[in-house]
């Protein structure tokens, strides 16, 4: 029906019932003070397996709006003690990030580079000649791409452009792939842009680096998790999610992990913060995992740490 027009012609009844919820969290969670320092301090204190890296360099992958550079805004703002805002995030049909950029997290405004690095990228579409082109990824992953280069979707990066890192080394690469899924719109993912995710994670399994699913907007997706975000794993509607988020991109259930980012907050929440943190941690454990994968080609090569 559209303004003054009444002649209905087809008319779908639905209603609406609450999800139910598990009588017990299905993955075990401590949502305390002590959890939350415990989480920080091994991520502070967290050394890669090779003296050369000094960080770990995670790569953030995902859909225009999914939340890529408002995670990183987000466990910036857990280690900085308030919420922060250094990359650039938004609602807009195209992507905010233009740049392949690599964010350092610090522990505390004079603090310390803790020992991960962040990398945030254009983000993908569904349209051919648009968003990130799975060739620029390709060569993010094998660490040509410098900071700073601005994504070109109709002319991928090649050797002569400018700042074109001809022999990266083992602290260039990407040790971690995190995919960046919107919980709200992981039921609705277009049939193309499927496509463009089975090709990424081809050529990110062929490199052999661990791949991690990160849902962001679980409060959105779920009113029971608005309402109390420790309700997250009680949720029947978010493990559906998770679920088929991991049955999209080929991953284990145990690859997927909830977030909220904070988007209209002033103030950090603790519980939040463990999540973010819980995140980070689990990163950094592929990580090693993919230094593990690698061992037998830098043993003569790389000092150990």
């Amino acid at each position: 029906m559209h303004g003054n027009n009444l002649n209905l012609t087809e008319c779908e009844v639905y209603q609406v019932e609450a999800r139910p919820e598990f009588e017990k969290p299905w993955r075990t969670m401590v949502w305390e003070a002590g959890k939350r320092k415990e989480l920080m301090d091994s991520i502070k204190n967290y050394k890669p397996t090779y003296s050369s890296v000094s960080q770990a360099r995670i790569l953030l992958l995902g859909p225009v709006g999914a939340g890529k550079s408002s995670f990183f805004n987000s466990i910036n703002s857990v280690f900085r003690g308030h919420v922060t805002s250094q990359a650039i995030a938004g609602s807009s049909t195209q992507s905010l990030t233009t740049q392949f950029q690599t964010y350092s997290l610090k522990d505390g405004r004079e603090g310390k580079l803790l020992p991960v690095a962040l990398c945030d990228t254009m983000g993908l579409e569904e349209r051919t000649g648009s968003g990130l082109d799975v060739e620029d990824i390709s060569s993010i992953l094998k660490g040509h791409v410098p900071n700073g280069y601005q994504f070109n979707p109709r002319a991928p990066l090649h050797s002569e452009t400018p700042g074109y890192q001809v022999s990266p080394q083992l602290k260039d690469k990407i040790h971690c792939v995190t995919y960046v899924l919107d919980a709200c719109k992981v039921p609705i993912m277009s049939a193309k842009l499927q496509e463009k995710f089975d090709a990424i994670r081809k050529k990110i399994n062929l490199m052999g680096i661990p791949q991690l699913i990160l849902l962001t907007k679980i409060d959105e997706a779920c009113a029971l998790v608005k309402e109390d975000v420790t309700t997250v794993y009680k949720s029947e509607y978010i493990k559906e999610m998770m679920q088929e988020a991991a049955n999209r991109l080929g991953t284990p259930l145990f690859c997927v992990v909830p977030v909220k980012n904070y988007s209209e907050d002033f103030e950090l929440d603790m519980n939040c913060d463990i999540l973010l943190l819980t995140a980070v941690k689990q990163m950094l454990r592929f990580v090693d995992n993919y230094f593990d994968n690698i061992s037998h080609l830098f043993s003569n090569v790389e000092v150990k740490a």
